[in-house]
């Protein structure tokens, strides 16, 4: 399959999922909200039922209590009294609580009030009443009873009664019907969203099924290429691992063989130099025969020369000068083919890890350059150190070579400042060494890692591998290196390095 199909393929499942996500969440928010609505519904029309319930026991009562005054009226019994009066007390409240029930609704609002003074005033002539037959006046509590006053008032609650009754009924109706509607619509949205989810699901099965054979494919051609892959990694492997050695080898004998010319050279410039004398003696020699002076002594030395003047004093200066430009690159090449030899007797060697107690190994490094430090009036602080295990002398020269670069590239009338820090991250340990130095030029930060590349004044003496070198230790170490730098402000190098380091292939091989 191509990279494109892989990508549409990619694009395709992922808008898949999204669309199966917000269906399910939409159908998840739309199912909470009618089940809320239809709540809320069925809540109302529950309060409906309950306001006509409570209506029909505040008429209940209202009844009880005429009942209780009559019967008193008519025997004088003192039960008849006390159910009287018990039913004339949950009157008002009843009626108060119907008010709170209502009063959301104006019409039922109105109807209560007319209710209300109904009932206050059949309640009073029930009060008038029995206050009659305590005073043995039964007659005049009978005709209280049968008067036109009563009648109209019992019209009047049965009046009000019906009437909110009749709203009653009304928002039951009301109220059943969008109950009803609601409890559909959410059943319609849920056999529609279970629907749209068995139909994703469907889909979504489609595809991982079809996914699972495309991976069982890819992992059966990926076993073959593994096959191929680890011969050709093996012969790479011997390839690299000869090509290596043959050039670890190449540069022992060019570094060899160099050493030999310049052996030479520097043989036949010390004959050069001991020549000098011997010339500039002889043309001493002729220039006082010339000007009649006595001549010098066979036994004479180059100071002779001190007498050179004009034309042959000049010639003889160039002439030194010359040979102290011979000399000192001679000394640079030196330096240079040591240094070479240096890094191929390194390359073969083989790393031992250790246990390495890396303070302990960092104090040795720093009394090693005490008088160094103390020249330049600088301090090296050594703060808590991680210990790692790794090869004891591969760090040192990391170390040592990072330390002297730090006390070396020092800015002149500044006291040095040079602090060692480490800490510990995802099983690797991670060092510091920061400086208050002359700093390094962003665009020299890698420039100083490459072979026999320096950077900045060149004031200080270097071959340009020290760094280079540091590096591919690090790296040989199963680490990595890098420098936080700018001019005049001082430099950070951090090297990572794993805190447990096994010797591997890698570390033969390099």
């Amino acid at each position: 399959m191509t990279p494109d199909a892989h990508r549409r393929r990619a694009v395709g499942q992922i808008l898949l999922l999204t669309a199966g996500f917000l269906v399910l969440v939409a159908i998840s928010a739309t199912s909470v909200l009618l089940v809320n609505k239809a709540r809320d519904d069925n809540a109302l029309v529950v309060h409906t039922v309950e306001v006509e319930s409570q209506i029909a026991n505040l008429l209940l009562v209202v009844r009880r209590a005429e009942s209780a005054t009559r019967a008193y009226l008519l025997t004088s019994a003192p039960q008849y009294l006390a159910e009287y009066q018990t039913a004339a007390a949950g009157i008002l409240p009843a009626v108060d609580q119907l008010i709170v029930s209502t009063r959301d609704n104006p019409v039922q609002v109105e109807n209560i009030a007319k209710l209300k003074r109904a009932v206050e005033t059949r309640l009073s002539e029930f009060a008038r009443g029995v206050d009659r037959v305590e005073h043995d006046d039964v007659a005049g509590s009978v005709a209280v009873l049968r008067s036109d006053t009563s009648t109209e008032a019992v019209q009047a609650v049965a009046t009000a009664a019906n009437g909110m009754r009749s709203e009653e009924d009304r928002l039951f109706r009301q109220r059943t019907a969008t109950a009803d509607h609601t409890q559909q619509l959410a059943s319609t949205v849920t056999v529609a969203g279970s629907g749209l989810v068995i139909a994703l699901a469907g889909i979504s099965i489609f595809l991982v099924r079809r996914s699972a054979r495309a991976r069982d494919d890819a992992e059966a051609r990926l076993r073959d290429n593994n096959l191929n892959l680890e011969a050709t990694i093996d012969e790479r492997t011997a390839d690299l691992r000869e090509a290596n050695d043959e050039i670890q080898r190449f540069a022992y004998i060019v570094s060899h063989d160099l050493r030999s010319p310049l052996v030479n050279i520097m043989g036949f410039t010390s004959e050069l130099e001991q020549l000098r004398g011997d010339i500039f003696k002889r043309i001493a020699t002729l220039n006082r025969q010339t000007a009649l002076a006595p001549a010098l002594p066979d036994d004479a030395t180059d100071t002779a020369e001190r007498v050179l003047e004009g034309a042959d004093r000049k010639l003889s200066d160039e002439f030194t000068e010359s040979l102290g430009f011979i000399k000192s690159s001679i000394a640079k090449m030196d330096r240079l083919i040591s240094a070479i030899l240096n890094l191929t007797r390194e390359g073969r060697r083989e790393f031992k890890p250790e246990r390495i107690e890396v303070r302990e190994l960092l104090e040795g490094i720093v009394a090693t350059v005490a008088h160094q430090s103390a020249e330049a009036e600088a301090q090296i602080r050594i703060q808590p150190l991680p210990n790692i295990v790794s090869d004891r002398l591969a760090l040192e020269q990391v170390f040592s070579n990072l330390i002297d670069n730090a006390l070396k590239y020092l800015k002149p009338g500044v006291a040095g400042d040079i602090s060692v820090k480490g800490r510990t991250k995802l099983g690797f340990a991670i060092y510091e060494i920061t400086d208050n130095g002359r700093g390094i030029d962003p665009k020299d930060h890698q420039r100083i890692f490459e072979l026999f590349r320096r950077a900045g004044t060149q004031d200080r003496p270097g071959q340009g591998i020290g760094l280079a070198h540091v590096r591919t230790l690090v790296r040989r170490l199963g680490g990595t290196m890098s420098v936080a730098s700018e001019l005049h402000n001082g430099s950070t190098f951090t090297i990572t390095l794993p805190i447990r380091w096994a010797a591997t292939n890698r570390n033969r091989d390099t």
